[in-house]
């Protein structure tokens, strides 16, 4: 039974901590910390990240369904006229930097989910990223939605997923940040990031899922109710948290998540202190 309850807690926080800019990764390591529980594996981390890619498709299916369609289109017209096969390809483009970044530091990146100080100090990365786009959003005057992203804005925010790979700095959190930064509004940076997170969790997901498979196969149908469990709890939170984002952020700015990063960083440290 308390196996369940850590796979419904831990599912929950992968759900609402993917999309709400506070890092899941961080907390996935955070939270286990603080509670003494031990790391609760490659395949159950996979399995929760494929929650919250579910959460994804059902909340912009009809996104993708038109995404999908417009950029096939585009290449027997060999034409980006149709905005929507833009934002295809754009997506495409900012997929590569984690991906490169993933393969090529994958035993350094992992190694790093091993420490709570690492994570509470790279939440600190988040807390100063949040602020900072904030800071350069009120002066900017511009306001560009997806429609007119340039491929200067695709490469600075493919770039903030790569830095995300490490456990602390949120991939929303730096995504969005990074459109804050190139003049977006907040609600069509969200949505980029959202739809962009798609490909990085499906495979990073299907990258973790074969290498648990070859490390040990019979641990697939022996956690397969757990899992179950923790993949309907992030798939679920993760629904929730994409459209209390969207709707929070046509009105609000991400200065409280800045500051829940930064409170959440000093506490580690000070538990971690008198922990010893």
């Amino acid at each position: 039974m308390f196996e369940f309850i850590e796979a419904i807690v831990l599912g929950i926080v992968q759900g609402a901590t993917e999309f709400i800019p506070v890092s899941s990764s961080g907390h996935l390591v955070i939270v286990p910390w603080l509670l003494g529980w031990e790391h609760s594996g490659l395949l159950f981390d996979t399995v929760l990240h494929w929650g919250t890619l579910v959460a994804i498709f059902a909340v912009f299916w009809r996104d993708f369904v038109a995404i999908i369609t417009a950029s096939l289109q585009s290449i027997v017209r060999r034409s980006l006229a149709d905005p929507n096969a833009r934002l295809g390809w754009f997506i495409v483009v900012a997929s590569i930097p984690a991906a490169v970044t993933g393969l090529l530091f994958k035993d350094f990146i992992e190694s790093l989910f091993t420490s709570h100080l690492a994570a509470a100090g790279f939440l600190l990365v988040t807390a100063a990223l949040l602020a900072g786009s904030e800071l350069l959003a009120a002066r900017s005057q511009q306001n560009k939605f997806t429609e007119q992203m340039s491929w200067g804005d695709v490469i600075v925010i493919g770039l903030a997923q790569a830095v995300a790979l490490a456990p602390g700095i949120s991939r929303s959190g730096s995504t969005i940040a990074a459109g804050l930064a190139r003049g977006m509004n907040r609600a069509a940076a969200a949505r980029f990031s959202f739809l962009l997170g798609t490909p990085a969790f499906f495979g990073a997901g299907l990258l973790q899922f074969s290498d648990a498979l070859a490390t040990d196969p019979a641990m697939l149908s022996a956690q397969l109710p757990i899992l179950a469990v923790g993949f309907m709890a992030s798939a679920i939170s993760g629904f929730v948290a994409i459209r209390f984002l969207l709707a929070y952020l046509r009105r609000h700015t991400l200065y409280v998540f800045a500051a829940y990063c930064l409170s959440v960083s000093i506490l580690v440290f000070i538990l971690s202190a008198i922990r010893g």
